[in-house]
């Protein structure tokens, strides 16, 4: 507890760690003379002592958040050098040498446009779905340190069409584009029948044809009326209506995607693309093809990333009375790593 904590605070030329659970995204800020707490905005999905050494050779008080959502603080104290405030350590690099090349922690006060394009598209997605996308701050917004996507029932109209349901999609196309490399994505999903989450990555060009001969990666998606239940599938073969697809689902053992973060994430080198979810492989594929070059062909070229909510649609039907809307997709980060 915090009189604990401050004890702890007062002792000199002492490391050891101190593990308990958070009850909100938080974490201990320590001086000298004071102990509060602080809305954090960056932090370890997963830490381990490697990653703290550079942490301890400054003197600095280091936290990170585990796998299990145990907060981690460590300390090194020491007489010779002043008491610092917490260190927000993020993962600069992984095992298997990724590094980061690219990322949006969703800091500031609205959607940074040099990383992202939001879709207005009054005819939803396609899919039959049933929204039009905006950029209104209702449907599209940062706040809290989290992007928010968010599913509205009501009618809305632009471009001379009007929707009963309106949420947001956004891209990094022509700001973010990547042929291979591990792609992370932590976020908290919403849920309700005809709800329909997704982070995908399409081509940024039709090299090899219409879709999905040039090939689509779904990193997640997820059937708003199994909200414990997530999709991962790659699209590819010949332009539509001859597309291939395959793929794996996977569901939690205890809740659902609603109730809480998780990290979503995507390897994808040649000839093989891999899945994982909280840093546990979920997936592996290794065979596709494209009726526009050779393999590894479509998987060998540019693809950006999205991010959506969509209403209704062929893969999730769409919504009735029951559906609790609004929902919200939350997004806490994206980073993008190569070797």
């Amino acid at each position: 507890g915090p009189s604990a904590l401050m004890q702890i605070a007062q002792l000199q030329n002492l490391r050891f760690g101190l593990r308990f659970l958070p009850r909100s995204k938080t974490a201990v800020r320590l001086t000298k003379a004071s102990l509060q707490r602080t809305t954090i905005d960056y932090y370890c999905v997963s830490c381990s002592f490697s990653r703290l050494t550079r942490c301890f050779e400054t003197r600095s008080i280091v936290f990170g958040i585990s796998p299990s959502k145990t907060l981690l603080v460590f300390f090194w104290l020491s007489a010779l050098v002043p008491l610092h405030d917490v260190t927000l350590l993020g993962q600069e690099t992984k095992p298997g040498k990724w590094k980061l090349v690219w990322q949006d922690e969703f800091n500031g006060e609205k959607l940074d446009y040099s990383k992202w394009e939001a879709e207005v598209n009054a005819f939803g997605g396609g899919n039959q779905e049933l929204q039009i996308y905006t950029d209104r701050k209702e449907n599209l917004r940062v706040e809290n340190g989290s992007l928010v996507i968010e599913a509205h029932r009501g009618k809305i109209g632009i471009q001379g069409t009007e929707r009963d349901f309106s949420s947001a999609r956004i891209r990094s196309k022509n700001r973010g584009d990547w042929t291979y490399g591990r792609f992370e994505v932590r976020a908290k999903l919403p849920k309700g029948k005809g709800v329909w989450p997704a982070i995908w990555m399409l081509p940024t060009e039709d090299r090899y044809g219409g879709w999905a001969a040039s090939g689509e990666i779904d990193i997640m998606e997820l059937k708003g009326h199994e909200p414990n239940r997530i999709y991962g599938t790659l699209h590819y073969g010949a332009a539509w209506p001859k597309n291939k697809f395959s793929g794996e689902n996977y569901a939690l053992a205890e809740g659902d995607f609603s109730s809480d973060f998780h990290l979503f994430a995507v390897e994808w080198e040649k000839g093989e693309i891999r899945w994982y979810l909280d840093e546990k492989l979920i997936q592996t594929q290794k065979g596709w093809s494209s009726t526009g070059g050779e393999f590894p062909a479509p998987f060998d070229h540019p693809f950006h990333m999205v991010l959506n909510v969509s209403v209704g649609g062929g893969f999730v039907g769409p919504p009735d009375a029951s559906t609790p809307l609004p929902q919200s997709m939350l997004v806490d980060y994206v980073r993008v790593y190569s070797r």
